[in-house]
């Protein structure tokens, strides 16, 4: 198998709310959302944690985008969007978070729960590779954790853009995996 379990991993979804889903992506969403949540019921089942991450904005840096959109400086958006699909399942023992950045890490406390819960190693799906995934994966090498990206359950905007990250960027930062192998290592523990 490409891909291992630590002690104590938890997985993380990064981004799959009411407001993003929609958007076109590479792969089908309903793929992404149902791999996902597969894996949410499993760490659930075997107690280890699940964080569920949404975004309600961006940060005030201005970007090419931001200038091309005359949206420059931080963005709100609409609580209906923020909020998390329901095929998840969110649970009360859930970690969840709400970020306001590309990255899962450095507008939330999200290393202080995974830290308070033991966490050593996170799972990574949701969208976008590109952006949400890979910033959340490149903070968490960073402070330390052991990363792995189940690649049928994240997606990007464009093919091109996410095969890239998989094949060039992911594997510098962490383990790539499938659903399927993920399961088949929870069930052996």
């Amino acid at each position: 198998m490409s891909i291992e379990l630590d002690t104590k991993p938890a997985l993380v979804v990064i981004d799959l709310q009411t407001g993003i889903v929609g958007i076109p992506c590479a792969h089908p969403m309903e793929q992404i959302i149902a791999n996902s949540a597969r894996l949410a019921e499993a760490f659930r089942a075997k107690g280890l944690p699940v964080v569920l991450v949404n975004v309600d904005g961006s940060a005030p840096g201005r970007t090419e985008r931001s200038k091309a959109s005359g949206q420059v400086g931080a963005r709100t958006l609409p609580p209906e969007a923020t909020k998390l699909v329901p095929e998840l399942n969110q649970q009360p023992s859930d970690i969840t978070v709400t970020k306001r950045t590309l990255g899962a890490f450095l507008s939330t406390d999200l290393h202080e729960k995974l830290q308070a819960a033991g966490v050593d190693q996170i799972v990574l799906t949701g969208v976008a590779t590109t952006s949400g995934v890979e910033s959340t994966a490149r903070s968490a090498y960073e402070l330390g954790y052991d990363v792995a990206f189940v690649t049928d359950a994240m997606t990007d905007s464009s093919a091109e853009a996410h095969e890239a990250s998989v094949t060039h960027q992911l594997p510098k930062l962490g383990e790539l995996g499938t659903t399927a192998e993920v399961l088949e290592l929870l069930a052996a523990r």
